[in-house]
């Protein structure tokens, strides 16, 4: 029986050192700022707005408005073959087998000169879209950022849950040893030295699901880094939080700069530009039209064999709606809709953000008032536990009461990560949301 426990205690042991072994930092150092620049320079969501904002900034001409000219080349080849039977005034017949063939080629011009001040708003819009497409792709790239510096403080946060169980595992292993050295002089029963060894076991099997889920958490980061799933890495061991910010700076910049309240107003500058296209079609629409043809033809059948001719036209179209079942007006009237709706809509954006602000702000304080609580309590409680331990080798108390020691010491612990990384986390949200996440 004896032999059967010392195996077990012995296995116990090799498996805590193994899992304690595996998990060195062995990796290669992975710092917050390299990982921030591969995902900008791999991450799918930023390469995708990076080609949309292309577009909408190619999109930004003049002829794209419609004010420049447009200008066509043509050419027409017509052939026909007829048999023609004449009967002339003489009496006589002809019968005529005649190939006809008639071709032009030449230049077009249309140009519209006028369209009630059309093609200025449809320029307006596209520089509107213009400004709209380089807004979504910093807000693109912010939440990139955001969401590598959140998954990043997030595994620094696990990683020290993994040590803080690896220190777990330490004092249940020397618990175990003491229960084993009392028993083993009779000073302690058998039931003391099982207990400690299912501490031990408990430590070792928390430890493995911390494990798994930093783990996890690694996956995610690379992929936000868009590279193999598999590949290993360690991170830094210290959540650095920024104690500065104050509301009423982080409220201005948001009006200046967050792209949701930017993004708004030029929806609404756009809802404006609308009207203009709508009631640019109450005004005459007036073009020029020129061109320089060349026609050959040929009708060995006709009076004419043969004819060549070419020569400039041109002209000039206007036109105007005077009656369209009154749909003008309808167009006009839902448009000014859209334009209070826009504004509606904004001012909705805009108190949404200032609430998320406030909320997140709330909760980066009480995260600062929380890691020096936090602190203090891990430093008492660590105190606490050595005295425990102590005591116990002195056999002045009993094993429930160091479980209890080591279970709160590790709570502190706990804590004191958790309320580390919600500080981090609001601060980096609040950047977010001002578009002012900076790595340097």
């Amino acid at each position: 029986m004896m032999i059967k426990k010392i195996a077990c205690l012995v296995f116990t042991f090799a498996m805590a050192s193994a899992i304690a072994k595996a998990q060195q930092p062995e990796q290669p150092l992975l710092t917050l700022k390299d990982a921030v620049e591969i995902a900008l320079k791999n991450n799918y969501n930023i390469k995708l707005s990076q080609n949309n904002s292309t577009i909408a900034s190619n999109n930004v001409t003049a002829g794209n408005a419609g004010m420049l000219p447009q200008l066509n080349g043509n050419f027409t080849d017509n052939n026909s073959r007829q048999s023609t039977k004449q009967t002339l005034n003489t009496g006589k017949y002809n019968n005529i087998n005649a190939h006809n063939s008639n071709n032009s080629y030449g230049v077009n011009l249309n140009w519209t000169i006028f369209d009630g001040f059309g093609m200025f708003a449809n320029y307006d819009q596209l520089k509107q879209l213009d400004k709209l497409g380089v807004l979504r792709l910093q807000d693109t790239v912010q939440r990139t950022v955001a969401s590598v510096i959140n998954t990043y403080y997030d595994l620094i946060s696990q990683n020290e849950q993994v040590k803080a169980l690896k220190g777990a595992i330490d004092i249940s292993r020397t618990q175990l040893r003491i229960a084993t050295d009392k028993f083993n002089v009779g000073r302690a029963s058998r039931l003391d030295v099982l207990n400690a060894q299912v501490n031990l076991n408990t430590d070792t099997g928390n430890l493995i699901i911390q494990y798994q889920l930093f783990k996890s958490t690694k996956i995610q980061l690379n992929q936000l880094l868009i590279r193999d799933l598999q590949t290993d890495f360690s991170v830094a061991d210290t959540i650095v939080v920024d104690d500065k910010l104050i509301l009423a700076d982080v409220l201005n910049n948001a009006q200046l700069q967050n792209p949701g309240i930017l993004s708004a107003q030029i929806n609404q500058r756009l809802a404006e530009i609308n009207l203009k296209q709508v009631r640019s079609t109450r005004y005459p629409q007036v073009g020029l039209t020129s061109g320089y043809v060349f026609t050959n033809s040929k009708t060995p059948a006709g009076f004419t064999i043969s004819q060549n001719a070419h020569g400039l036209n041109y002209g000039l179209t206007a036109s105007i709606n005077i009656f369209d079942g009154f749909n003008q007006n309808r167009r006009e009237k839902n448009a000014k809709i859209q334009i209070d709706n826009a504004g509606i809509a904004a001012k909705q954006t805009k108190l949404n953000i200032e609430s998320q602000i406030n909320s997140l702000f709330v909760a980066y304080l009480s995260g600062l008032d929380l890691v020096k609580l936090e602190e203090a309590n891990v430093n008492l409680n660590k105190k606490n536990l050595d005295i425990t331990l102590d005591k116990y080798k002195l056999g002045n108390i009993t094993p429930l009461e160091v479980r209890e020691a080591q279970r709160n010491y590790l709570d502190a612990q706990s804590k004191f990560f958790a309320a580390q990384y919600q500080s981090k986390q609001a601060e980096i949200m609040l950047k977010q949301i001002t578009n002012s996440i900076n790595i340097q």
